[in-house]
């Protein structure tokens, strides 16, 4: 993924929040150089792997496999200075674009359409083997529950949310034809360096060539960058 694929995605969203009027802590809007400014205060920040965050998955095709998020906040299960046990983000996935299939072994969450066009998910159950199971998948949505078929479409309109158990597989995406959408997520600790399982052997976090000087740091950066 090229640095200027980053920056553009960045940007867009940068754009989509200030549409739907969702403000970000101080440390989002911080350039590069201000990062080198900063102290010890804000270790949380580089702990906990709070910021920008923009994957293609190490496909190379962010447009049809990606997405952009930011981690506002987060605990972390091993350091207990930070004994947060929630976590939060808010995520854009553009027209067309998907975020593949995974579950966590740990994380439960909420994903919810803060705004956009619609959402929509594909659900299953993991087996034993932490393989695509046949059962029916029960849904918690928006306060209702109910059971669907394995692999079944649940969409979330604005407003509108769906809770994720622990190794329950899922994928979301926006089709073509509806807005980019704004997405937010309430869960449990984050940890997306170890409780990320893909159906596909792909990566979390992209390899960058640097065509263009970064716009923003991702969350994966502060150490190589900042020294």
């Amino acid at each position: 993924m090229t640095r200027s694929e980053i920056n553009r995605a960045i940007k867009k969203m940068e754009s989509l929040l200030n549409r739907y009027c969702f403000f970000l802590p101080d440390f989002c809007h911080w350039k590069p150089q201000q990062w080198k400014e900063k102290g010890k205060e804000y270790q949380e920040i580089y702990e906990n792997g709070l910021g920008w965050d923009v994957t293609d998955y190490g496909l190379n095709d962010f447009h049809r496999v990606g997405l952009t998020l930011i981690t506002l906040r987060n605990g972390n299960t091993k350091n207990e200075q930070y004994r947060k046990p929630y976590a939060e983000k808010i995520m854009m996935v553009e027209e067309g674009q998907l975020s593949p299939m995974h579950f966590h072994w740990n994380k439960m969450e909420d994903i919810i359409n803060r705004g956009g066009g619609e959402l929509a998910f594909r659900l299953y159950n993991a087996d034993e083997e932490e393989q695509l199971s046949d059962t029916d998948v029960t849904v918690y949505q928006a306060g209702r529950c109910f059971t669907v078929p394995a692999g079944s479409k649940v969409i979330l309109t604005p407003g509108q949310s769906l809770t994720l158990p622990p190794r329950c597989y899922h994928e979301f995406f926006v089709e073509k034809g509806q807005c980019d959408c704004l997405v937010g997520e309430v869960s449990t600790c984050n940890d997306d360096e170890a409780d990320n399982r893909f159906l596909q052997k792909i990566g979390r976090f992209p390899t960058i060539e640097e065509d263009e000087p970064a716009y923003r740091l991702l969350c994966t950066e502060y150490a190589s960058l900042l020294g």
